[in-house]
């Protein structure tokens, strides 16, 4: 039963850092042109 007590924060601790992660790259724009590396390959010059 104690070792709830460290694995509960440590949980929460760690989906907040992959959510902190997630809206980083979000922000960075990361996302922004999913299709653009799929076709550059196509367009080789």
């Amino acid at each position: 039963m104690d070792i709830l007590f460290l694995l509960i924060p440590l949980s929460v601790v760690l989906a907040l850092a992959i959510l902190a992660g997630l809206a980083w790259a979000v922000w960075r724009g990361q996302f922004d042109a999913l299709d653009a590396e799929g076709e550059r390959i196509l367009h080789s010059d």
